[in-house]
């Protein structure tokens, strides 16, 4: 190839390459099409959710590293709930739903919280196997954070401080 096609077919791959990119980061992935059944018989879409903040927490009663993040992810929920987030607290399959029951009234969770007996919603966010696994999407319901493992609250308040203007 002579020196003055390569010149040419620079700037092609440079604009090819900007273009990739710019589509890369403009391609946010989508909060799954979801409905949430609550403990209480209540329904919740994720599509009814946009305009808000939205956190799902996968969890479990038998969790240790779940258990010792409620009280802090209670405490966030009441912080931030008027000013547009949303918690809705996904109890996984396995977990017996009686016990779920017991621990949301016994610790007055102040979210949503769901008993996902038929695994329906965590094979909708990709087969969720480990607890905690948390999602947070913003108000256009596109993912800005997936954790696996505790959240950093320090992180999530200065999200959410950035994401609803607090």
């Amino acid at each position: 190839m002579n020196i003055s096609l390569k010149k040419s077919l620079l700037p092609i791959i440079v604009i090819a390459l900007l273009v990739f990119l710019g589509f890369q980061l403009s391609n946010k992935t989508a909060a799954p099409d979801v409905t949430f059944t609550t403990i209480e018989g209540k329904e919740i879409s994720m599509s009814s959710l946009k305009g808000k903040v939205v956190l799902v927490n996968f969890w479990a009663t038998d969790c240790p590293g779940c258990v010792k993040e409620m009280p802090q992810l209670t405490s966030t929920y009441k912080q931030y709930h008027q000013k547009g987030f949303e918690v809705i607290a996904v109890a996984m399959p396995y977990d017996p739903p009686a016990q779920v029951l017991n621990y949301t009234k016994q610790k007055a969770l102040p979210f949503p919280v769901m008993h996902d007996g038929l695994s329906e919603v965590t094979n909708k966010f990709g087969g969720i196997n480990l607890t905690p696994t948390t999602f947070i999407f913003d108000k256009q319901g596109h993912l800005l954070r997936r954790t696996i493992g505790n959240i950093d609250f320090n992180a999530l308040y200065l999200l959410l401080n950035k994401e609803l203007g607090a």
